[in-house]
């Protein structure tokens, strides 16, 4: 293992920058050279894009390429494969699993999405109902997934799917990579309250998987599930932001511009959100301070419900707060979009679009349920089919 620190890092950064002129090198380029050179994910291991070297020491790289005028992954769009199947693979992966996918999904040259929630399994994800088969080296995958953002832009896929219907609904999964352009992978758009179409349902018939193309054992697919989930909410909640960024950077500037909207009611609520924005970013910060020193764990759904229910009231706020342009939208065109845009569009958007907050990457109310039951130490809820084979459940 190498011991690398700070300035360690802003000397390799500089040979990288040295060897590779922004100015001259062409984006994929240079974002494959820095892959190459460990500086993609600092913590990663050494030849998978990192240096085995704290989480921590990342914001070093990032400085020295932004100042530099390096140009980035642009991580919004490929925010799945990043948050999720990335870490994912790197813990449950195989050595040539983890060789293939990882550089490719960093550099943004392969999109991913999630097929996990289905018709009939959404809240409840381990009830899914897609099943796959074994068949000597291969597995035959029949189901349909729906709510998949980004499955119209994405060369691969993270997939649970039932092997084994006589089990009981959480030991009977398995986890798969899938090829979104295999025969049999059909995507079709879901349009939304925006008009847009970022989501999607998935129908997959017969679709053939290479047994290799599975992370982790044959029925481990809940425990391999819950590590993406983990990583999705803190993903989702967790991003880092400055002070006043995001979405109350707006309202806040809508509120210091435009005098003349203001009110006593709307002042107190806009005080009381932005503490609560800045809570929540702290409580971000020291999220990633544990993730440093480990995986994360339940505290990851907590930030993902404050997430929702912030983002919700701040765009109410603001919506109010411009009155009559409150209700305005740009273009109601059915758009299939490589992602979501909280503080570049209208309020309007903002407003509609934060709906889905509290039902993508786990509702709110699964989510109180694992703080209440993970975090907190409270007793669970019952549960009569924890222990009734999958196949003997009332649909």
């Amino acid at each position: 293992m190498t011991t690398v620190d700070a300035d360690g890092l802003r000397r390799r950064t500089a040979a990288l920058l040295a060897a590779h002129d922004p100015a001259t090198t062409g984006r994929l380029d240079f974002l494959r050279a820095r892959f190459d050179a460990g500086l993609a994910w600092v913590h990663f291991p050494e030849g998978l894009g990192g240096l085995d070297a704290p989480r921590s020491l990342q914001p070093v790289v990032e400085g020295e390429l932004a100042a530099a005028g390096a140009p980035d992954n642009d991580p919004r769009r490929i925010g799945i494969g990043l948050g999720m199947a990335a870490p994912t693979i790197l813990r449950y992966g195989t050595e040539e699993q983890k060789l293939r996918f990882l550089r490719p999904l960093w550099t943004g040259e392969e999109v991913w999405c999630q097929l996990f929630s289905e018709p009939g399994a959404g809240s409840d994800l381990a009830a899914l109902a897609t099943r796959a088969v074994r068949d000597g080296d291969t597995w035959t995958v029949d189901g349909q997934k729906v709510w998949t953002s980004g499955a119209h832009l994405a060369r691969w896929a993270i997939l649970i799917a039932r092997t084994d219907p006589e089990l009981p609904k959480h030991q009977g999964i398995t986890y798969f990579v899938c090829d979104m352009s295999d025969p049999g992978v059909e995507v079709r758009p879901l349009r939304q309250i925006t008009g847009e179409a970022e989501f999607n349902e998935v129908f997959l018939t017969g679709v053939r998987i290479p047994d290799a193309h599975r992370l982790g054992g044959v029925g481990e697919g809940w425990r391999v599930a819950s590590t993406t989930l983990m990583n999705e909410r803190v993903a989702i909640g967790g991003a880092r932001v400055p002070r006043e960024g995001g979405m109350i950077g707006v309202a806040a500037e809508t509120w210091r511009t435009r005098p003349e909207l203001r009110t006593h009611d709307l002042h107190q609520r806009l005080l009381s959100l932005w503490v609560e924005a800045e809570v929540a970013r702290l409580t971000g910060e020291r999220l990633r301070q544990q993730l440093a020193i480990g995986q994360p764990g339940p505290e990851g759904s907590g930030l993902k419900l404050s997430f929702a229910r912030l983002n919700q009231e701040i765009s109410g706020l603001e919506v109010e707060l411009i009155a009559a342009d409150g209700l305005a939208y740009d273009d109601w065109t059915m758009r299939r979009p490589e992602g979501v845009d909280f503080t570049g569009r209208e309020a309007g958007y903002r407003y509609l679009r934060t709906k889905g907050n509290s039902i993508e990457g786990g509702t709110s109310e699964v989510l109180l349920n694992i703080v209440a039951e993970r975090v907190l130490g409270l007793p669970p809820e019952p549960r009569t089919d924890k222990d009734v084979a999958w196949k003997d459940l009332p649909r």
